[in-house]
C-alpha cells in the first residue's frame, strides 16, 4: 500500500481547493430557528429531520442507509446482468452461483409450494434424539449452518499470540437482541415484547406443524430466561483481558462437568487441531451447565426446533416469512412493511456470497482515482495522529515510545482485498433456497475452521467492499476502508477538502483511534494482549474516559432510557479523537494559506458541518430501544453534539460561549489522544 508520508500534503492535491469547488454541505437542511451554539445537530440537519419521513420498510433513515439504498440498485443490477449472461454463467462459476441463488430467492411459487419440507431433514435430526449425550453433536451441526445455540464455536487470532489462530467458545443462543429483554420485568415496553416473542414462537412452531405450541413456547422462552440470566453483559464483553482464558481441553469439564467437551469439539471439527479454547465467558459456561441438567431434553429439542426456525423463516414459504417479519421487523424494531422482495434477495446473495459480489462492484463502481485520494487522506491522518502523540501532556515519555510504535505498524486497507475468496467448494442450487442458505453458512464455518494451524491471512477482509462501513481490527493491527463508503456524503470528489477531512477524515481517525481506546490500547503493535503503559498514565487515561461515560450517560434519546456510558466507551473516544485528529489534519493541508469561503461559510465551519451531517438520521422507537441496549455506538444527535461539544475548534468555528447550550468549560471538556 503507498503511503503518503509528508502531513503537509493536501488530500485535494489533485483537485486544489478553490471556490469553484463545492462546499460539499446540504445547506438546504440548516433551521435558522436553532442556534449552533445550542443545538448542532439540529441546527444542521432541521429541515431534514422536520420534513423526512422514516420508509415503511426502514426501521431507521439517515446518511448510511441511504447510501445503502443507493447502492442496493447497482447491485441488483450486477445479479441481474449475471442471470443474463448465459454465456459467462458456466456450471459452477461465481456468476452462475450469484445468478442460482438470486433466482432461488425470488422463486416465491416454489417455496410456497414447498412449505416446511425444505427443513424436513433437520427437523428429524433433533425430534430423533433420544437423550442428552445428543447434544453436543446436534448443537455442532446446527452452530455450523448457521443456527444458534447455547454457545457459538469461532476461529479468530489469538489475542495474546496473534501469529496464529484458536479456537473461542462464547455465550449465544438467545431469541432476543440483549438478555435486558428478558429480565428487566420493571420496564413496561420490554415485557411487551418479551410477551409478543412468545406469541411469535407459538406461532411460528405451529406453522411447523407442533401440537401444544403454547406449551412448547413457554418453555422456550423460560429456557432463554435462565440462559439470559447467567450471560454477560455487553458491557462486561467489552474487557478483552477478562474475555481472554486459555483452557486446557481436558480442563473445560471443571467448567461444565455435564456437557462433553471433547465430543463437542470433535463434532466441530477443531478437536484434533488444538489443544485449548479461549473460554469468553467461563461462568457462563458453568451456568449453562446447571441450565442443561435443570432443563428436560423435551424442551431442548423445542428449544433446538424454534432457532432453526427462526434462523431459516425468512428462507421458507409467505406464513413462516411473514411470521418472522410480524416480530422481526414490526414489534422489534417498528417497521411496518417488508422490503420488496429483491432487495431481499440481494441480501441473502451478499449474506452468501458476499465477495463475488463484490469484486463485481468493485469493477463496475469503484474508479481508481478514488482510492489514490484516499491513500493520502488515510496519510495525513496517521501522520496527525502521530505529531499529536507527541505533544499530548498527559502521557509519559515512554507510553509514547511504544504508543508510537504501535501506530507505525498500522496497516491501512482501502477499497477491497487483494485476494478474492474461494466460492469453488460452495453448493448453490436454484431451487433449494433454504438449502442454499444453509451450504453458505456451512461454507464460511468449515473455511473458518480450515485456517487452523495456518499462518495469518493479513489479506483477508472482515467486510465487502460494498459495506457502508469501516473498522479497525486490534488483532491485526488494521484500519480498512470498503469501497462503498467512499462517496457523497462521507467523501465527495467533487468537493472541497475541509467537508471531506470532517466526513470521512474524521472516519479514518476513528479508525485510527480504535487502536488506543479503552480496548484497543490494551494491545500492542503486533495485534497481542499487552500493557505498554505505565501505571500513571493508564490512570490518567481512565480518569478522562470515566468523564466521557458520565457525559454520554447523561444523553437520553427516549424518556426513560439514557445512553449506555460504559457500553458506548470505545466508540465514543474513537468519535471524540477522531474528530480532533481530522481537524489537525484538515489544518496541516492548507499548508499555512487560508481556507476558501465557500457558500458563506469558512473552511473550520464546513469542517464541523460535514462531520454532524454524517450522522443525520431519525430512528423508530423500538429500534432505539434495541440500539441503546445492544449497539456500542451511541445515537447519532449524540455523535454529532457530544463530540463537538469537545473541540476547541468547534467553539471557535461558531462562537460558542459561557450560556450557550453546547457550552463545557474547558477543564470539562474530554480531549484524549
Amino acid at each position: 500500500m503507498s503511503l503518503l508520508l509528508n502531513a503537509t500534503a493536501s488530500a485535494g492535491a489533485a483537485e486544489p481547493a478553490t471556490a469553484a469547488l463545492r462546499s460539499g454541505i446540504d445547506v438546504q437542511y440548516i433551521d435558522s430557528a436553532v442556534r449552533p451554539q445550542d443545538d448542532f445537530f439540529r441546527y444542521l440537519n432541521g429541515k431534514w429531520l422536520q420534513n423526512t419521513e422514516i420508509p415503511a420498510d426502514k426501521a431507521s433513515w439517515g446518511s448510511f442507509i441511504q447510501l445503502r439504498e443507493a447502492t442496493l440498485p447497482q447491485l441488483r443490477g450486477l445479479i441481474e446482468a449475471a442471470q443474463q449472461d448465459k454465456a459467462g454463467r458456466k456450471p459452477g462459476s461465481e456468476a452462475q452461483k450469484i445468478a442460482d441463488l438470486y433466482a432461488s430467492y425470488m422463486d416465491e411459487q416454489k417455496l410456497d409450494a414447498l412449505g416446511i419440507k425444505p427443513l424436513a431433514g433437520e427437523l428429524n435430526r433433533i425430534r430423533s434424539i433420544k437423550d442428552k449425550k445428543a447434544l453436543p453433536a446436534l448443537i455442532a451441526h446446527l452452530d455450523a449452518i448457521g443456527v444458534a445455540t447455547p454457545y457459538g464455536i469461532y476461529v479468530s487470532q489469538d489475542a495474546r499470540e496473534s501469529t496464529k489462530y484458536a479456537v473461542s467458545v462464547a455465550q449465544s443462543g438467545l431469541g432476543l437482541p440483549d438478555r435486558d429483554y428478558y429480565l428487566k420485568k420493571d420496564d413496561a415496553k420490554l415485557a411487551a415484547v418479551l410477551a409478543q416473542y412468545e406469541t411469535h414462537v407459538a406461532k411460528t412452531l405451529a406453522l411447523a406443524g407442533v401440537k401444544d405450541s403454547a406449551a412448547a413456547a413457554h418453555a422456550i422462552v423460560a429456557l432463554e430466561t435462565a440462559l439470559a440470566k447467567v450471560q454477560w453483559t455487553k458491557v462486561e464483553n467489552r474487557d478483552p483481558v477478562k474475555r481472554y482464558n486459555k483452557v486446557q481441553i481436558d480442563k473445560l469439564a471443571e467448567l461444565a462437568p455435564a456437557y462433553d467437551w471433547k465430543h463437542a469439539l470433535a463434532e466441530a471439527g477443531v478437536a484434533s487441531k488444538v489443544d485449548y479454547v479461549i473460554v469468553n465467558q467461563p461462568s457462563y459456561l458453568s451456568g449453562f451447565n446447571t441450565v442443561l441438567e435443570q432443563t428436560d431434553l423435551a424442551t431442548w429439542k423445542s428449544y433446538f426446533e424454534w432457532q432453526l426456525l427462526r434462523s431459516q423463516s425468512p428462507y421458507l414459504s409467505k406464513p413462516f416469512a411473514d411470521a418472522s417479519f410480524a416480530f422481526y421487523g414490526t414489534v422489534l424494531t417498528g417497521v411496518t412493511e417488508q422490503p420488496p422482495r429483491w432487495k431481499r434477495g440481494v441480501g441473502a446473495v451478499e449474506g452468501a456470497l458476499g465477495e463475488a459480489l463484490g469484486k463485481l462492484y468493485v469493477a463496475q463502481y469503484f474508479p481508481p482515482e478514488r482510492k489514490a485520494r484516499m491513500e493520502q487522506l488515510v496519510a495525513n491522518l496517521l501522520a496527525s495522529y502521530k505529531s499529536s502523540i507527541d505533544t499530548l501532556e498527559w502521557m509519559s515519555p515512554a507510553t509514547k515510545e511504544q504508543a508510537q510504535a504501535k501506530l507505525a505498524k498500522f496497516t491501512p486497507k482501502i477499497g477491497y482485498t487483494a485476494k478474492w475468496r474461494d466460492y469453488s467448494a460452495l453448493a448453490i442450487v436454484p431451487s433449494d433456497l433454504s438449502g442454499n442458505m444453509m451450504r453458505a453458512a456451512a461454507f464460511a464455518s468449515q473455511r473458518m475452521i480450515n485456517k487452523l494451524g495456518k499462518p495469518i491471512d493479513r489479506a483477508e477482509w472482515g467486510m465487502t467492499p460494498q459495506t457502508i462501513n469501516a473498522y479497525y481490527s486490534p488483532t491485526m493491527n488494521e484500519i480498512v476502508f470498503p469501497a462503498a463508503i467512499l462517496q457523497p456524503p462521507f467523501f465527495d470528489a467533487g468537493a472541497d477538502d475541509a467537508v471531506n477531512y470532517g466526513a470521512i477524515g474524521a472516519v479514518i481517525g476513528h479508525e485510527i483511534s480504535h487502536g488506543f481506546d479503552d480496548k484497543g490500547s490494551q494491545s500492542d503493535g503486533d495485534g497481542n494482549l499487552r500493557d505498554w503503559w505505565t501505571k500513571e498514565d493508564r490512570a490518567n487515561f481512565k480518569a478522562r474516559t470515566d468523564v466521557l461515560v458520565q457525559q454520554y450517560a447523561s444523553y437520553s434519546p427516549l424518556p426513560g432510557y439514557n445512553v449506555n456510558g460504559a457500553l458506548t466507551l470505545g466508540e465514543n473516544i474513537a468519535d471524540n479523537s477522531g474528530l480532533a485528529i481530522a481537524y489537525k489534519a484538515y489544518k496541516l493541508s492548507l499548508n499555512g494559506q487560508p481556507a476558501p469561503v465557500i457558500d458563506g461559510l469558512t473552511g473550520d465551519q464546513r469542517f464541523f458541518m460535514g462531520f454532524a451531517q454524517v450522522w443525520r438520521s431519525k430512528m423508530r422507537e423500538p429500534q432505539q430501544i434495541v440500539q441503546i441496549k445492544t449497539d456500542p455506538h451511541s445515537p447519532g444527535q449524540f455523535r454529532a453534539n457530544g463530540t463537538m461539544v469537545n473541540q476547541p475548534g468547534f467553539y471557535e468555528a461558531f462562537g460558542v460561549k459561557p450560556g450557550d447550550k453546547m457550552y463545557l468549560a474547558p477543564e470539562q471538556r474530554v480531549i484524549i489522544w
